[in-house]
């Protein structure tokens, strides 16, 4: 059962998001006069399909895309016969330059204005949730660069430039980190102490990728346990305070993720309370140092509301917030910083990440998170997504030249071909991940 939902999760998320892309290309097909032949939500083989007009609308048995397809463009179908014959007016091929760019933008931008909607319509009506700087109670813990730059593990923080704060976050603030002569007041030992923030501190955030360089010291019980990952396998439930990794004490997250990747590769107990009373465990940790499983913190957090006006701002910086996020992340991959094979993840880890129960409030933050990565994906300069259009189309435009259609047809199929090395990559990816 609780497959099903995971899967029924994940297929209602991607046809939402299928459709409004594919949609997307459509409208903007249509709107410039360009003949729409077939739009699909799914791929072949036809489970039913309804010719309304020119356009024949189908849903396909394999809920994992779709498709349009307009008549006069070189596409995933391979349809070149028509392309034999004089460009006629209603075809893709026969329309100037932007009016194709347009097109091939307009699921990318679909999937943007869906996403800021999901992300807007979630912070009007949940708000937005933050951490009063009182409630950061016991203290900080430091990355590199927070050590690098004089705090330590318990540091309470107090002032920000002489002044009381109210919000935790404003630790982070540009005024701080962008200032000059910014510096912090701690509590320590029961001493206060300044801590000077660095000329070149925002360049050293960006560096290293440490915008986080505190973070409060957080009390925790285990919240969702992921399926199929070490600690459901292991045993750990919702509800679980961890006592112990190995013979390591544990009270706050951040001494569990050090904990965990002191121990990455091995099976480790783990004494968790369960119902007032002790429970040893033993689970496989990997080789990152996680289990999966995502924990509950003991911190009161606040809510902000926001007025429905005021929630589009706050949405949409949410949303392209997922943006960056994955332009760093495919930095790292690429810069060989981070394994491919680790943070890739396909159907079955985004089916894991939508849970076994159905949440109305991470099954919309999952699918507005999908939307902007789909619209980030779509982007990138590869022959048969939309990318790959496009860059074909901004070089036409700039150099005013159009490719062959020989050209075209051969860099779809090499496309084609990455796209399926890249699937079968990260389903045996899951597969392997789910196994072992």
């Amino acid at each position: 059962m609780d497959i099903l939902v995971m899967a029924g999760q994940l297929i209602l998320g991607l046809t939402i998001l299928v459709g409004v892309h594919e949609m997307g290309h459509m409208l903007a097909a249509k709107w410039f006069g360009m003949r729409v032949e077939k739009f699909s939500i799914g791929f072949p083989p036809k489970v039913f399909g309804k010719k309304i007009g020119d356009t024949e609308y189908m849903l396909g048995a394999v809920p994992l895309g779709g498709f349009v397809k307009i008549t006069g463009m070189v596409d995933e179908s391979l349809d070149t016969e028509s392309l034999k014959q004089e460009p006629q007016p209603y075809e893709f091929r026969a329309k100037p330059a932007w009016q194709r760019l347009i097109v091939m933008l307009g699921g990318i931008i679909v999937n943007v204005i869906t996403g800021i909607i999901i992300f807007s319509l979630l912070t009007f009506k949940y708000g937005e949730s933050y951490l009063p700087a009182s409630e950061a109670r016991f203290g900080v813990v430091p990355n590199k660069l927070g050590k690098e730059i004089g705090f330590q593990t318990g540091d309470k923080i107090v002032k920000i430039n002489g002044r009381p704060f109210t919000e935790f976050n404003d630790v982070y603030g540009p005024d701080v980190v962008l200032g000059s002569g910014s510096y912090y007041t701690v509590e320590r030992n029961g001493q206060l102490v300044d801590i000077s923030v660095p000329q070149n501190f925002m360049d050293r955030l960006a560096d290293q990728d440490q915008s986080l360089f505190v973070v409060p010291l957080d009390p925790f019980v285990v919240g969702e346990v992921v399926p199929g990952q070490p600690a459901s396998k292991a045993g750990l439930l919702a509800g679980d305070r961890i006592l112990k990794v190995a013979d390591k004490p544990i009270q706050f997250f951040p001494e569990l993720q050090q904990a965990l990747k002191d121990n990455a590769g091995k099976a480790t107990p783990l004494v968790v309370e369960r119902n007032g009373q002790p429970v040893t465990l033993k689970v496989n940790v990997d080789e990152d140092g996680k289990v999966g499983f995502r924990p509950k913190s003991l911190l009161q957090y606040a809510t902000r509301q926001y007025s429905l006006v005021e929630s589009v701002p706050a949405g949409t910086k949410q949303a392209f917030g997922i943006v960056t996020t994955q332009v760093k992340a495919f930095g790292k991959i690429f810069r060989g910083e981070a394994s491919a094979r680790k943070s890739l993840g396909g159907p079955m880890a985004i089916a894991q990440q939508y849970g076994a129960t159905f949440d109305w409030l991470k099954f919309w933050t999952l699918t507005g998170m999908l939307s902007m990565v789909l619209a980030f994906m779509n982007l990138l300069p590869i022959p048969a997504l939309d990318g790959g259009h496009v860059l074909f189309l901004t070089y036409e435009m700039v150099s005013g030249r159009k490719p062959s259609d020989k050209f075209l047809e051969n860099a779809q199929k090499v496309g084609m071909a990455l796209i399926l090395c890249l699937m079968v990559f990260v389903i045996f990816n899951d597969l392997f991940k789910s196994l072992f």
